[in-house]
């Protein structure tokens, strides 16, 4: 970057301006520095002063910055700076418009979810931690049973009673049928679904069901005036109900007491669910139910899951695809 750039009175002008008036962190305005001087270098390569940028300039130079291996990521921060930079212009009364606001980063594709393995999976499922308290191990086992076995998200897993209630459907927490064999919960947008339980997730249950009543103050049924808390499916030591950020840090755990190589958060047993049941039935619209997807295309992610799973498989089996 040149020494040009970096004096050019423009951009000292506007960078006094985020830093007095703006009040911004002493990092975030080196940030912006450093975005300028990268634009006042590109308008001085392509002999165009500041002020008569274009929206065509922008968008080569962001074809430039992708093609030199900048991420789009990167490239939206910068171009925010930019931004800001010719909106300030415009105030000043010095630009009639602003070159940048039409033009966007590359984009940035979508991360594929996390998933364990089918026998990773099955690992975690069957672990028995034996130096917990009986009743601990119970909980932990049928709340990985729920998280895996029903793809349940943590919140749907934390808002589970023991029972149906008037007071559990207005509030939107959900509940177990052990005799219907399903999970009632509420979802997203207030939707409510139905998810089966599998035997495993039914044994888990039965048992920790058994064991729930040594905590103080549990309880099995609704009756007027009962707290809420005296319902909940998975409490805490002191009776209240387990939190989010209590469900990860015993899942976390277990997974590594379990021999897995990578800590497990909740969210990646919801992903194992929907990866192992495609890849079971091809069945997109009922992995997209059991999940309470609004939107099949928020679904169909696993697809690419399930189609590296079978690229896995084909290089590892197939004799043209191995190497010499």
């Amino acid at each position: 970057m040149s020494d040009a750039a970096s004096t050019d009175p423009l951009v000292i002008r506007y960078l006094a301006h985020v830093r007095f008036e703006k009040r911004l962190a002493e990092r975030t305005c080196t940030l912006y520095r450093l975005d300028l001087i990268r634009l006042a270098d590109m308008a001085l390569a392509s002999q165009v002063p500041l002020l008569q940028v274009q929206s065509g300039h922008v968008r080569r130079w962001v074809a430039q910055m992708h093609s030199a291996g900048r991420s789009g990521r990167g490239i939206a921060l910068i171009l925010s700076g930019w931004r800001g930079f010719y909106t300030w212009l415009g105030r000043e009364g010095l630009v009639s418009h602003n070159p940048v606001v039409d033009v966007r980063a590359p984009r940035v594709a979508k991360p594929l979810p996390k998933a364990l393995g089918v026998d990773e999976a099955v690992q975690l499922a069957e672990h028995k931690e034996t130096g917990d308290d009986p009743w601990l191990e119970a909980r932990d086992a049928a709340m990985v049973e729920l998280l895996y076995g029903c793809g349940l998200r943590i919140a749907e897993l934390t808002g589970l009673d023991v029972v149906a209630s008037t007071e559990a459907n207005r509030a939107g927490r959900g509940w177990i049928d052990l005799p219907n064999a399903e999970v009632q919960v509420q979802g997203k947008g207030s939707k409510r679904r139905s998810v089966p339980l599998g035997r495993s997730a039914i044994e888990a249950l039965t048992h920790w069901l058994a064991v729930r009543p040594q905590l103080p103050g549990m309880l099995t049924r609704s009756a007027p005036g009962t707290s809420a808390l005296a319902l909940a499916l998975f409490p805490g030591r002191h009776g209240t109900r387990l939190t989010a950020r209590g469900v990860a840090q015993r899942l976390k755990r277990r997974s590594l007491l379990a021999g897995l190589a990578t800590p497990v958060h909740p969210h990646m047993l919801r992903h194992s669910f929907a990866s192992h049941v495609l890849q079971s039935s091809g069945d997109l619209r009922a992995v997209q139910e059991l999940l309470g997807h609004a939107n099949i295309t928020t679904t169909q992610v696993y697809t690419r899951l399930d189609f590296q799973h079978l690229a896995k498989a084909y290089d590892a089996a197939h004799p043209r695809a191995k190497r010499k």
